[in-house]
């Protein structure tokens, strides 16, 4: 058997939240508790300032940027993990020159309510 892969698609990002990105989950062959997605800030770029219900981690892949939650700012870099809990409200800035990319990864209570029915459903099956 071999690995199932989702390749990254840069010709195919779409803009949402002020970022370009790339759905990655829900995902047909992966029952997961989470939903994701590869981001691409570009060079001079600022997401959307928001908040949301869902817990949300970044995990900073290529260049810097800065993270502002709640009105504070902090840098940002590739090999850095962010936490940004439901309602905080939060954005990225990349004022810098070259792109910023991250994956970002959210979750609630409802999609692990799901996670957990799909897999006792496959245990029983």
């Amino acid at each position: 058997m071999s690995a199932e892969i989702v390749h990254l698609e840069p010709g195919n990002l779409r803009h949402e939240y002020g970022l370009d990105t790339q759905r990655l989950q829900p995902w047909a062959v992966l029952n997961a508790p989470f939903e994701s997605s590869w981001a691409l800030a570009r060079p001079r770029t600022r997401s959307t300032l928001h908040s949301h219900h869902e817990h949300e981690i970044f995990v900073a892949i290529r260049g810097s940027a800065v993270i502002e939650c709640d009105g504070k700012r902090a840098p940002f870099g590739a090999g850095d993990i962010a936490f940004l809990p439901p309602g905080q409200e939060h954005r990225l800035l990349n004022d810098g020159d070259k792109e910023f990319m991250f994956y970002s990864v959210w979750w609630d209570e409802e999609m692990a309510e799901k996670f957990i029915a799909r897999n006792r459903e496959e245990v029983q099956a």
